[in-house]
């Protein structure tokens, strides 16, 4: 295993556990949350989960996790997942396993989001490139809006779960927010890869054998 992979794996088993009997679970997407499931599932909890893309949803049920439509479920306690970058600040860049719209709904409707992370993923401020996810339809006019921000480039790579086309945009991101609200504004983006600080609970981070909680929201 890699120092990196030690990382997270440490990270995962300290998200893993937070989760208690009775809760519904938000499991994420990423190699992070690959060490997350594992951890969670050695832990024998009655806990019902939604996952937040079919990669997810195939390696939980393969270690005996429940796994249900997100409908079913009406609120979550607690979602956890990875991320791509960290700023001190507590926004991150999320996005690299292309199932960032998902996610988002998840952390959104959770009491408490929890980010794993190698020590690697912090940064001092969030650079790109930013994932996106956009709709196919009229997809060449969505990328002929976009051309003022800056370059976007159309991943090789299969579509998010919800036949999105995943791409990358370079920019500058030096204001999140504002970026973020004209994203949001542009027809035929359906997510962008910024996920709002007011969104997390608090960012754990593997730091060799340690775990350190580098921002929490009070």
């Amino acid at each position: 295993m890699t120092d990196e992979d030690a990382e997270k794996k440490v990270a995962a088993e300290a998200a893993a556990a937070l989760v208690s009997d009775g809760m519904t679970v938000g499991l994420g997407t990423g190699s992070t949350v690959a060490h997350l499931l594992p951890a969670l599932a050695a832990r024998g909890l009655d806990i019902r989960c939604v996952a937040t893309s079919p990669a997810t949803e195939s390696a939980s049920r393969d270690l005996g996790l429940s796994i249900e439509p997100f409908e079913s479920l009406g609120h979550l306690d607690i979602a956890i997942d990875g991320t791509d970058q960290v700023a001190p600040d507590g926004w991150l860049i999320k996005g690299g396993g292309g199932a960032h719209l998902r996610e988002k709904i998840v952390a959104a409707s959770t009491r408490r989001f929890v980010v794993i992370a190698q020590s690697s993923k912090l940064v001092d401020a969030l650079r790109p490139p930013l994932p996106l996810e956009l709709r196919t339809f009229g997809m060449a006019a969505t990328l002929e809006s976009l051309e003022p921000l800056g370059e976007v480039v159309v991943r090789d790579c299969p579509p998010s779960p919800d036949a999105g086309v995943i791409a990358d945009l370079t920019c500058d991101i030096g204001d999140p927010a504002a970026l973020a609200r004209e994203l949001e504004a542009t027809p035929g983006v359906a997510a962008h890869g910024l996920f709002d600080a007011a969104l997390v609970s608090e960012v754990l981070v593997g730091r060799g054998a340690e775990v350190a909680t580098v921002f929490s929201r009070s």
